[in-house]
């Protein structure tokens, strides 16, 4: 028994996809897959063999559009997971995850964990020694807070609750924007320029309001996009 872990990357947006699976049973799941990169997915599952159990969202992403429901075109019985708080998201999705809730592939569990504040229903999953912490935690970073529902106050709490892992526990999260791939709590906790462990929540907030960042480029269309699950409607 053991377990498949693939972390993939598309360049455009930085966005990590993450392909996991049981290589027993064969069972798989993916995580945050992009629309622009679904031939080399399917290519990936095909090449190795793998039956897509689950398609889950991390969130509704704002910068890409995902590839969820083109995904079960080629995977009819996969269920796309988004999180419960996602209720855009609800008629296109077949589970709504909370907090504990387990996706099984062969002899492994994912389990859901709820780390708003991004956005609204922004979840992490966690698998033995991983959390895919979304755009929650960074490396070295945390996500925005300034739309769908995003709270600085909210993140601050949900990365604490991540801070809780062991500081062994390896993070891997949903972008990276300097050639980063995969940290560690431990490393988070000292070496995060936003939220390490001896900043409270008030130097947390003031750091999230110094971002001046730009809107995404793709948010009018990504956004409504991923509340169909990455059904696209044309208008002639």
């Amino acid at each position: 028994m053991s377990l498949i872990f693939k972390q993939l990357f598309e360049r455009e947006s930085c966005t990590y996809t993450y392909l996991i699976a049981d290589s027993d049973s064969k069972e798989a799941a993916i995580v945050d897959a992009v629309d622009i990169m679904i031939d080399r997915d399917t290519a990936l599952l095909k090449e190795l063999d793998l039956d897509l159990k689950f398609i889950i969202e991390t969130h509704i992403h704002a910068d890409h559009i995902t590839s969820a429901c083109p995904l079960k075109k080629f995977y009819p019985k996969a269920k796309i997971v988004i999180g419960m708080e996602n209720v855009d998201a609800e008629a296109c999705s077949d589970i709504m995850a909370g907090e504990g809730h387990i996706l099984s592939i062969g002899n492994y569990d994912i389990t859901a964990i709820e780390t708003p504040g991004h956005t609204l229903g922004c979840m992490s999953y966690k698998i033995g020694n991983k959390i895919l912490t979304g755009d929650a935690l960074f490396i070295r970073s945390t996500g925005r807070c300034d739309f769908q529902g995003g709270s600085a106050i909210s993140l601050y709490e949900s990365i604490h609750k991540l801070f809780k892992f062991p500081d062994t526990t390896e993070v891997y999260p949903a972008h990276d924007y300097n050639g980063l791939s995969v940290s560690t709590i431990g490393e988070e906790k000292k070496f995060n320029s936003m939220i390490r462990e001896s900043f409270d929540q008030q130097t947390f907030i003031k750091n999230v309001n110094n971002l001046k960042l730009s809107m995404p480029k793709k948010i009018k269309v990504s956004v409504p996009a991923n509340q169909s699950c990455g059904l696209v409607t044309t208008i002639n």
